[in-house]
Formats: C-alpha cells, sequence, structure tokens
C-alpha cells in the first residue's frame, strides 16, 4: 500500500523505520507537527519523525492544522491507501480521516477501550497496572473509540517509569502496525467494536498533577514518581524551590526510621523521606535550575538540618 505516516515525538520512529523497511508498503509522505523552540536558546526545532523522514528523502508535511486547505490539497493529491498513526498529536477532521480509501490507522499504547487519551502509558503506571500493551485501531472522530484491529500484552515491571515502559511499547507496537498494514491490504484483518465496559480515560498530565503529596501511602508516592518519569516530572518543594524527583525505592525495611509525612532522615549514602505509611528512600533529584543529581549528593551540598520537611 502507498501510506502516509502521521507522527511526531521519538516514540513514533520505531514504526516509522519498521514501515520504511516493509517491502509490502512505501511510505510516500510523512505528517508531522510543526517545528517547535527547544533549548536554551529556544530555536525552532524539526520533530524526530520530521528528522528521519528527512533522511530517508521522503516527502514530510507540517500542517498547523490539519484542516488547513493546503494540506489536505496535497494529501489528496498524494492519494494515500492508508495513513498510519503513531503519536501525531493533533485531531483529525472528519474530511481528513475521508481521504485515505483505507482510513487511518492508530497505534495506541494501551488494551483498549482501558486508557483512551492522551497519556495511556502515565496512567497504567500510576494506577498500578500489572499489564498493558499497545492496540491498533481505526481513527474515527470520537476519542479513541474506533474498532480494533489487533493487540499485544507487556507487563509492567515493579520498576519502570513511564519512559522504560514506553520505550518497549514503541518497538513491539511498530512489530503490531506494520502486521496490521499487511492484514489491511491483503483483506485478513477485520476490526472488532471495542466493548462498551472497560473504559478509563487517561488525559494530559498536567504539572500540578505531578506533585507529591508525602501524606499518602509511599505506594502512592512510588507510582506518581515513576509514572511522572521523565514527563512532566514527579515534584515537591524544598526552602521554597522546586526539587524535582527521578526515582525512589521503598524503604520498607528500614524499621528504625519513624518520619512524618514529608520528613527527611539523612545517613553518609541515603537520603529517606516520610509518607504516610513506609519511608522512602531518594535516589535521583533535580534541584531548580541545576542538572540532575543522586540525592546523597544533593543532601550533602544542602546541609538538611533535623526535622526539616519537603513539601512546603
Amino acid at each position: 500500500m502507498r501510506l502516509v505516516f502521521a507522527g511526531t515525538p521519538e516514540v513514533a520512529v520505531p514504526s516509522l523505520d519498521a514501515l520504511i523497511a516493509s517491502d509490502r508498503h512505501e511510505v510516500v509522505a510523512v505528517v508531522t507537527r510543526p517545528d517547535a523552540p527547544a533549548g536554551r536558546g529556544r530555536k525552532l526545532v524539526a520533530s524526530p519523525v520530521a528528522e528521519r523522514a528527512e533522511e530517508a528523502g521522503i516527502e514530510v508535511l507540517k500542517p498547523a492544522r490539519p484542516r488547513d486547505a493546503d494540506f489536505l490539497a496535497r494529501l489528496r493529491e498524494i492519494a494515500p491507501d492508508c495513513c498510519p498513526v503513531v503519536a501525531y498529536g493533533a485531531l483529525l477532521p472528519k474530511v481528513a480521516l475521508d481521504i485515505p480509501a483505507k482510513g487511518w490507522v492508530n497505534l495506541h499504547f494501551s488494551l483498549l477501550p482501558a486508557w483512551r487519551g492522551a497519556a495511556p502509558v502515565q496512567h497504567a503506571v500510576l494506577a498500578g497496572d500489572e499489564v498493558t500493551g499497545a492496540s491498533t485501531f481505526q481513527i474515527e472522530e470520537g476519542l479513541d473509540s474506533g474498532p480494533v484491529y489487533g493487540v499485544l500484552t507487556e507487563d509492567v515491571r515493579p520498576t519502570d517509569t513511564s519512559g522504560d515502559l514506553l520505550t518497549r511499547l514503541a518497538f513491539a507496537g511498530s512489530g503490531l502496525l506494520v502486521a496490521t498494514m499487511d492484514g489491511i491490504e491483503d483483506g485478513t484483518l477485520t476490526p472488532v467494536p471495542q466493548p462498551a465496559e472497560g473504559i478509563s480515560l487517561a488525559p494530559k498530565i498536567e504539572v500540578e498533577d505531578a506533585k507529591v503529596d508525602w501524606a499518602a501511602p509511599a505506594l502512592r508516592v512510588d507510582r506518581v514518581i515513576r509514572g511522572c518519569a521523565p514527563a512532566p516530572g514527579a515534584w515537591t518543594v524544598f526552602r521554597g524551590e522546586r526539587l524535582k524527583l527521578m526515582s525512589a525505592a521503598s524503604a520498607a525495611g528500614h524499621t528504625e526510621l519513624s518520619l512524618a509525612p514529608g520528613e527527611l532522615a539523612v545517613t553518609k549514602k541515603a537520603v529517606y523521606v516520610g509518607t504516610g505509611s513506609h519511608p522512602v528512600e531518594l535516589i535521583w533529584v533535580q534541584p531548580q535550575g541545576k542538572k540532575p543529581m543522586q540525592a546523597a549528593d544533593w543532601a550533602r551540598g544542602v546541609r538538611i538540618e533535623a526535622g526539616e520537611r519537603l513539601g512546603g
């Protein structure tokens, strides 16, 4: 099939690579979000998908909105058979959905109908799911509600961050997406409507959602830290400034520690903080305006005093 691939971030690149490598399909163009400012200089930078497509000599389309007339006209000229999508980042209007003969097919990182929305992997970690996965489905006007072509499952490991889990799903999902394109081409795949039960939503995780509540049980604190890593990043407040929490571990075995929620305890090699249940050990942190560092190094630098707390 003639394919137009739509995607933007790094997590979409494995699928683009897999489709380029397929001997059954041709990626004739890529649709991605416009260049965006990045870094300290805030210079405009092309998306990872745009960079990969340009390396491969593939035409790149960067509409400000997917309903723009020039974009729709060019898409009609290209006349793709199907448009596979991975984390494109914009809603597709019906006028665009109607252009490819076999529609738009999304690779979504959850077992639909669970975790429909922008942040399925983060919500799976936050909820403590033991198993998640990826689904390919036919895009329709509803939010991730279209019929499903195929699924794969992936265990959520006890120490997984959202970044860890998303990386594994991106590579495993690329194979699922290619297999879905193959099945659509040869007519062996028919999408199955999603069940009406088991629907859950996964809206974007905002910065305020990532603030750690030290009065919560240690299990919840751990999930927030892992679920918000690498973005938007779990955080707390120390001496009036924001402190990003990059990784932590349970300290349930340290029965000698009796810490109030948010209270800090420091040894030569470790930093512990109280929660609503047992303490956790901070592993990596990032003070405001500084680079990530080991928590023990941070604690030595700020000289934590007895009784000081995180959380303001």
